[in-house]
């Protein structure tokens, strides 16, 4: 059976040094090129046309759009608005390397969000960018978010800390969640699909069964795939609503 950490290798494509720094484009490099790449063709062929009555492809972005915005409506407000280009790119981003790290592209095929070094970077341009935005708009009154307001005085020792160390938290469990999910899934993915191969090829009838298993944990990988850029965008929309409104 094939290593199922072998997948998560990154492999340089073009070696390249500066100095003692490796600055390698690397298949995880590529994956996110061609995820930004076939994102702007998806959105700039969808909407080329502008139809009255919307095709396929045209409704598929429509939906997108449609979602992310009522995401923004329903958990930031009106004033959310303006950050809708950074949160549609955000999920976008997200999606579609969740789904091409599901397809069998030769060479360059890689899931850059099992790498917890890309989504740590994802969730601490959040978590800087959208604390930049609480004190932009509330100055040292931000801080107020470290002690929740009608709390007594005495509690302050208590809860101060607390408030502290979860604010600080959030871009760990932010790319934690994202990475560990979609390193679990694909691990899963590599042995069920070692065990088909080792029993399907001496044993047809019981390589029936991994082979049954493994068909429904790729359906089950692709809802995840789905769910966790749902998830990692309306964290990311909560923790801007704190940034906007405080809590």
């Amino acid at each position: 059976m094939a290593n199922p950490i072998e997948q998560f290798k990154i492999q340089p494509l073009v070696p390249l040094k500066v100095g003692s720094v490796d600055i390698s484009f690397t298949n995880s490099s590529a994956m996110m090129v061609l995820s930004i790449c076939l994102i702007t063709l998806f959105l700039t062929l969808s909407v080329r046309s502008r139809a009255l009555v919307p095709g396929r492809w045209q409704s598929m972005a429509e939906v997108f759009y449609e979602f992310i915005a009522g995401m923004l409506r329903d958990n930031v407000g009106q004033e959310g608005r303006k950050y809708f280009p950074f949160i549609f790119s955000l999920f976008m981003f997200v999606l579609f390397g969740n789904l091409l790290g599901m397809m069998p592209i030769p060479v360059i095929g890689f899931t850059y969000t099992s790498h917890v070094i890309v989504t740590f970077a994802m969730a601490l341009v959040v978590f800087v960018g959208v604390t930049a935005i609480g004190f932009a708009r509330h100055g040292t009154h931000y801080l107020r978010m470290f002690f929740p307001h009608g709390a007594p005085i005495a509690t302050a020792v208590i809860l101060i800390p607390i408030e502290l160390i979860s604010y600080f938290s959030r871009p760990f469990s932010l790319a934690v969640r994202l990475f560990a999910n979609m390193t679990v899934g694909h691990i899963i993915l590599k042995v069920m699909g070692g065990f088909v191969v080792s029993l399907g090829a001496f044993y047809l009838i019981p390589g029936v069964v991994p082979f049954a298993f493994l068909s429904a944990i790729t359906v089950l990988e692709f809802g995840i795939a789905l769910l966790q850029a749902y998830v990692f965008t309306i964290l990311s929309c909560i923790y801007l609503h704190d940034a906007i409104h405080m809590h």
